[in-house]
């Protein structure tokens, strides 16, 4: 066997990207996302108002039941049997706040508000419902 003392290794070079082309890429596309998020935020904040919704429909039911019960609307949500859910900014998982802005023999409202602003405008989604089942939104996001 003979050895050459400076004999060259065929390696072969990979067709490969460098790192500063994958971090311009990477630039790029969070460029993108910053221009396409904003458009995004009246889905967001449609698809958080199902919360909402549902939880107003939900407590309406309840709502119902109790009055056929005890002949008037519940004052209260403890009187309905519902805990407060923690929201977002006290580490739980609801987004909207609910109370019951009144109640009394032949009436109530019930509000459901978001604790956070999405579009950052100022202004807190807002949903109400009341003894006619009118689901309405006071506050647009």
């Amino acid at each position: 066997m003979k050895f050459k003392k400076n004999k060259k290794h065929n390696l072969k070079k990979l067709k490969a990207y460098t790192l500063s082309e994958i971090l311009t890429v990477l630039c790029i596309i969070g460029i993108l996302l910053m221009l396409a998020l904003p458009s995004q935020t009246p889905v967001i904040s449609q698809a958080k108002a199902i919360e909402a919704q549902t939880m107003l429909n939900y407590i309406y039911g309840l709502q119902k039941s109790h009055f056929y019960r005890y002949s008037k609307y519940a004052a209260t949500l403890d009187d309905l049997g519902i805990e407060d859910r923690p929201t977002v900014d006290q580490g739980g998982l609801a987004v909207y706040r609910i109370e019951i802005i009144s109640a009394d023999v032949d009436s109530f409202v019930v509000r459901a508000i978001s604790v956070s602003d999405l579009d950052s405008d100022g202004n807190y989604n807002t949903w109400e419902i009341n003894q006619l089942k009118i689901l309405k939104e006071v506050v647009r996001e």
